[in-house]
């Protein structure tokens, strides 16, 4: 089953709102290689953009709550290496095992997942945040 996006996971800040989409549709296009009996072959494009952006997307996110003085920066920190290592640990399973449909339901349910959860639980926070500094 696809995510789809929905005005509950916007943030308000453009940059952070479009890379969220991009992860999204990452896991969408897994997904949607799967449903068509192709999920092995898009498992390691998928892994190596998420292994890569997701660093790049944490960065953006992390400078933003600097600037801002976020006041939870240091937790969403950990939220964020917590994240990467699972994408790592996904990515060695990879390397060491070949794809499998294994892998295709860890991405789904530990990196799907966990995407819309923290868009909706700490991301909307930190976007709150800057709203409220920036006026």
């Amino acid at each position: 089953m696809a995510y789809k996006w929905s005005d509950d996971l916007l943030t308000g800040n453009m940059q952070i709102d479009t890379e969220h989409k991009e992860l999204i549709k990452a896991i969408n296009d897994l997904l949607e290689a799967c449903s068509k009996g192709k999920g092995r072959a898009e498992l390691e494009r998928t892994v190596k953009f998420l292994s890569s952006y997701t660093k790049t997307h944490f960065a953006h996110e992390e400078a933003l709550q600097m600037k801002y003085s976020y006041p939870d920066y240091n937790n969403h920190k950990k939220y964020h290496k917590h994240f990467v290592e699972q994408v790592e640990s996904i990515h060695k399973k990879l390397l060491a095992e070949g794809s499998s449909i294994v892998l295709v339901g860890e991405i789904n349910s530990k990196v799907g997942n966990w995407i819309i959860n923290h868009i909706k639980r700490e991301d909307v926070k930190v976007a709150q945040h800057i709203k409220s500094k920036s006026k």
